[in-house]
């Protein structure tokens, strides 16, 4: 064998075995799939006209678990989903009670937690920043310590706290520096991350990427697609409507994403979709993609 046919069957040989490894642990990890769940605001407005029936209809197109937002103000949510059979592992929740806290003892996020607790939650999860609590990465440090003080407390009571991103925690600040640098760099172990790949790929990083670089610090994903065109990198959350897609409909591969996240140790996966003319249509495509993965 000539050097060149050595270096190509070499080649051929280590692509062949690095996709047999992908799809092993794509089987392995099955659990992802077989236990998917959904995050709630993708379906925002079907609940507020049907909570009961849009929870069992969610429930009869395979979803097995949900994510609620506003918590702890969502007992409709709360309750459509145990009658429809459909498992709480955790929710979005007013971010306030730690982003600005109005005590010390941050009391109100102290509630939040004894209330997910009695609901069964593991996972309690910090969703959203506004513009005025993100203009500086002393902001980001402020509440880097705000979330390792929660961190602490929630996980006295048996619950992970994490944070939601978006896109805008990723832009160069001073120096170069992202919000996104702060928190990695900042966060207790008690506090890990629930990864948003739309919005990590909207800001133009590698979700798969980001993913094994936290490993063992992301606690789960929100899996969503990204409409082919989007210039990226975009550090605004004011995207076109048509930006969202369901999986498999645009730019982001969820293969690998899916591979990484067993690898580093992901609970849980979320579908999200926060724009769509037919909520419902929607996430049922979502979930018959991820099945045929």
């Amino acid at each position: 064998m000539n050097r060149r046919t050595f270096i190509r069957t070499t080649a051929m040989t280590s692509v062949a075995l690095s996709q047999t490894e992908n799809l092993f642990a794509l089987e392995a990890e099955n659990a992802f799939r077989k236990n998917i769940g959904i995050q709630l605001y993708t379906l925002r407005n079907e609940l507020a006209k049907d909570p009961g029936g849009t929870l069992k209809q969610i429930a009869a197109d395979g979803y097995q678990q949900v994510e609620p937002f506003g918590f702890p103000n969502c007992d409709p949510l709360i309750k459509g989903a145990k009658e429809a059979g459909l498992q709480l592992n955790s929710t979005h929740f007013e971010w306030d009670a730690v982003i600005n806290p109005k005590d010390t003892a941050m009391s109100d996020f102290a509630k939040i937690v004894e209330k997910a607790k009695d609901v069964g939650f593991s996972n309690l999860v910090i969703p959203y920043l506004v513009d005025g609590d993100r203009k500086t990465l002393d902001h980001y440090k402020k509440i880097a310590e705000n979330a390792n003080k929660a961190a602490a407390m929630a996980k006295a009571a048996g619950i992970q706290l994490s944070y939601h991103n978006h896109n805008f925690e990723f832009q160069p600040m001073e120096g170069g520096k992202t919000g996104y640098d702060i928190f990695m760099a900042e966060f207790s172990p008690d506090m890990q991350f629930e990864i948003d790949v739309f919005w990590v790929k909207a800001a133009g990083i590698d979700p798969s990427a980001l993913i094994k670089k936290l490993s063992g610090r992301v606690s789960q994903l929100h899996l969503k697609d990204l409409k082919e065109g989007i210039a990226t990198p975009s550090y605004v959350t004011s995207l076109p409507n048509d930006a969202f897609k369901e999986l498999g409909n645009g730019i982001i591969p969820m293969e690998p994403i899916l591979v990484a996240a067993k690898a580093a140790g992901v609970k849980h996966c979320h579908v999200e979709q926060d724009q769509s003319p037919d909520a419902l249509a929607s996430v049922k495509q979502s979930i018959a993609y991820l099945r045929k993965l």
